[in-house]
């Protein structure tokens, strides 16, 4: 008897550790009711075989599938987000090469796109995967993706980087990124976040692969190989992706309705988590993408300059795997808040009084550490406000396209600060600043708006 109650206890302890993650099934309830403890109420009547039940996330446990989910997921983000993450290289490749008639605004505009379309795709590609799951989804994506870099890789013209690496690339991996995230969420709950730092992480190898690939292979073998090489290197990865991705839950098939996306709006956490999402975004982006122009007017060497990307990225590693794991421990709303907040001090402090090569790299590395933490757990922070997982891709679709229109204006206005300022940069590194600040400031609303004026709640 002994021996039953003791496994009774341990069993309860170990329910009630993970407790405060389920995000479904009950309301979730305010938080200033919370004890002592600073841990929410538990929320009974979950059955064992309840889907959204602790026990059924088997990546918890490490289980075969959800590790191959995660590895195809890795794949994912290094092919979608990794090669945005090298945009800084284009903006300035671009703009020595093949553009080297338009102004820094106009080339801007390729890579602003690259972010909106794939952002604003988000609601689509959210309910088809809560009807139909990944995999058709991951089959279209690699197909754009790839078609995409495979015509920037013949472009020549303005029209033609716009529409082919522009457009077309990006819609597919706005098709690729979604499912792959979503199906995650699926299979993790107690180490949610240490699996979005895990697969973003993914996101910083590519983003210090493909520069250094660019780079080493524009001299060698043309811009045109360089690009083909990147494309098939990116359908290798994808095919691996196909393969392994899985969803745990069933697709639910309903009609196609507006008011999907709608309904979340009227949620005042919802919207004021997107409204800090939106103004985050647009100046997160900017010193990715006019770190190697701005280090470039400094006296920077265009061989340091090319890796100043892979610099940032390799940082953003550890920006995407540490914070993460520390947000499953001390909070996730916590934890982006103070991230944000590091990310906006580092370009007054660093970025700003830069003026010599020593003080660009450190930048790099230290921006990327702390901006790394932004894409890989706000995904978490829309699940953690979810009640019904099963609308989770609507959700998080909603949310990455308001994010885009954050994207798509975010850089092109960096370009005609610079022009502004008759070619200097203080005027750009000002307003990425500012941005990020206020960013911080609605994160904490939002966090008031869950859990009241409390410091020590983890949130």
């Amino acid at each position: 008897m002994s021996r039953d109650l003791e496994k009774q206890t341990t069993t309860a302890l170990t329910v009630q550790d993970v407790q405060d993650e389920t995000t479904q099934a009950a309301a979730i309830p305010p938080v200033h009711s919370a004890p002592a403890d600073n841990k929410p109420p538990q929320r009974k009547g979950l059955p064992p075989d309840h889907p959204m039940h602790p026990s059924q996330f088997a990546g918890d446990r490490f289980e075969r599938t959800p590790l191959l989910t995660l590895a195809g997921a890795f794949c994912v983000m290094f092919c979608s987000f990794g090669w945005i993450n090298c945009i800084g290289v284009f903006q300035q490749y671009y703009e020595t090469h093949q553009l080297a008639g338009y102004s820094d605004s106009t080339v801007s505009w390729i890579l602003s796109l690259e972010l909106f379309f794939m952002f604003v795709g988000g609601p689509f590609v959210g309910k088809v995967f809560d009807n139909f799951g990944p995999r058709y989804l991951l089959l279209a994506g690699t197909f754009f993706h790839v078609l995409g870099l495979m015509m920037a890789s013949i472009s020549t013209e303005y029209y033609q980087f716009v529409l082919s690496q522009g457009v077309c690339s990006p819609i597919g991996a706005s098709m690729l990124f979604l499912p792959a995230m979503n199906s995650c969420i699926s299979w993790f709950l107690k180490r949610r976040a240490f699996a979005f730092g895990v697969i973003a992480g993914g996101a910083s190898i590519g983003g210090v692969i493909f520069p250094i690939m660019v780079a080493q292979l524009v001299p060698r073998v043309g811009f045109g190989w360089t690009m083909r090489a990147c494309a098939f290197l990116i359908l290798g990865l994808l095919i691996v992706a196909n393969l392994t991705v899985r969803c745990r839950f069933k697709p639910r098939r309903t009609p196609f309705s507006v008011q999907e996306f709608i309904d979340p709006l009227k949620e005042r956490p919802f919207v004021l988590l997107n409204a800090a999402a939106f103004i985050g975004f647009v100046g997160l982006f900017i010193p990715i993408s006019y770190v190697v122009v701005q280090a470039g007017t400094i006296g920077t060497s265009v061989h340091l300059q090319g890796y100043l990307v892979p610099i940032l990225n390799a940082a953003s590693l550890f920006g995407r795997t540490i914070p993460g794991h520390v947000a499953d421990k001390v909070g996730r709303f916590n934890v982006m808040t103070v991230m944000t907040l590091m990310s906006a001090v580092f370009i007054f402090a660093v970025w700003i009084p830069a003026s010599t090569n020593a003080i660009v790299i450190a930048f790099a590395a230290l921006y990327g550490f702390g901006s790394g933490a932004y894409i890989s757990i706000m995904p978490t922070l829309v699940a953690e406000i979810t009640k019904d997982m099963s609308k989770l891709g609507v959700r998080n679709g909603t949310s990455f396209a308001i994010i885009s229109i954050a994207a798509l204006i975010g850089s092109p206005l960096g370009g005609a600060l610079i022009t502004a300022c008759h070619g200097k940069f203080w005027g750009l590194q000002l307003f990425a600043g500012l941005d990020l600040l206020l960013a911080v400031v609605l994160f904490i609303i939002t966090r008031v708006a869950l859990v009241g004026m409390r410091v020590k709640v983890k949130v």
